[in-house]
């Protein structure tokens, strides 16, 4: 993940790729406010050959949001769930944690993740009627998912129920296997 998340990094590279300073392109969206975000992004996609990283970063800069980043902290994050998503997510990270101190626990792609070094380990994301838990290394998920008989595997991640009651031996186990084929 970028270590400047706000959508100004990208003005430099728009202005090269497309030709024109961004004062150009901010006349162009100028013309399109009132306009839903994907008739934005599909404008400028088709109009003027913008690549979707580009095309998000101008629109959602002139909508007012400088940063994709939304979270600091996975405190911040707790505070867009659910209290029940907060508590179980919570306790998947302690579980985690708790047995593997040395992990560090992170938000990336604003979701809150476990890693070491620079190796990315686990990641929870939570959606209205589920969260989701997500090895990053995908022997693992293929071993592991199985055993989840309360969840739901998907291509990468498993949706879980909002309340899951946390296996901590479960999630010991498969962080074990993670970290082990990092080796």
């Amino acid at each position: 993940m970028p270590k400047d998340s706000s959508r100004e990094t990208h003005f430099p590279a728009i202005e090269k790729r497309y030709g024109e300073k961004m004062a150009y392109w901010f006349k162009v969206m100028a013309k399109l406010e009132g306009k839903k975000y994907p008739e934005q992004v599909a404008h400028l996609k088709e109009n003027y050959g913008f690549s979707q990283a580009h095309a998000n970063a101008l629109v959602m800069y002139s909508r007012g949001s400088e940063s994709s980043k939304r979270f600091n902290t996975p405190t911040d994050f707790y505070k867009s769930v659910t209290p029940e998503q907060a508590k179980t997510i919570r306790a998947i990270f302690k579980a985690i944690t708790s047995k593997y101190p040395q992990l560090e626990l992170v938000i990336a792609w604003n979701q809150p993740m476990v890693k070491l070094d620079k190796h990315y380990i686990f990641g929870v994301s939570a959606a209205s009627k589920h969260i989701a838990i997500a090895p990053w290394d995908y022997e693992v998920f293929k071993e592991f998912a199985p055993q989840f008989k309360e969840g739901k595997a998907l291509k990468k991640i498993i949706q879980l129920p909002n309340d899951w009651d946390v296996d901590a031996k479960l999630l010991q186990m498969m962080i074990k296997a993670s970290l082990a084929n990092l080796k």
